[in-house]
């Protein structure tokens, strides 16, 4: 892997774990099962702490996902094809950008939308969430690549 491919890989890795970590913090999720009562571990009970962490990975994650759009579009592919499980990833990253990006206009003010889109949308969110973690898991282990 090239020095380049790596850095993405570890941005994107260090940027996956923190999106996850922190977007799971914002339910009450670590102080219910008392994992921020773990010495070092108390901010994942602060709701706003861990919202602008998800908020920062969030951004780096876009930037990230925009930064090798570009560079594939302009540099072109190469002798590189983009695999089944690369294509399936990209799928669920643009449905998170979607989702996560309606969800940031939803709690602008002066925007309305119905309570039952808000629990759509939510539920979505939850659900690309945890496929893409599984997803990732699986072609970890696998030892699956993006590209061929």
């Amino acid at each position: 892997m090239k020095t380049a491919g790596r850095v993405r890989y570890y941005i994107y890795a260090v940027t996956l774990f923190f999106i996850a970590v922190s977007g799971f913090g914002q339910m009450p999720v670590f102080k219910r099962y008392y994992i921020a009562d773990i010495p070092g571990l108390g901010w994942l009970a602060q709701f706003y702490v861990t919202h602008i962490i998800h908020y920062t990975a969030a951004i780096v994650l876009i930037a990230l996902v925009t930064y090798v759009l570009l560079d594939f579009l302009f540099n072109g592919p190469g002798l590189k094809r983009i695999t089944r499980s690369g294509y399936f990833k990209i799928g669920i990253l643009a449905g998170l950008c979607v989702s996560g990006v309606l969800m940031v206009v939803k709690n602008l003010p002066n925007s309305y939308f119905d309570h039952t889109v808000i629990i759509v949308l939510d539920l979505v969110h939850l659900a690309l969430c945890m496929i893409l973690l599984g997803t990732s898991l699986y072609t970890l282990i696998r030892k699956k690549k993006w590209v061929n």
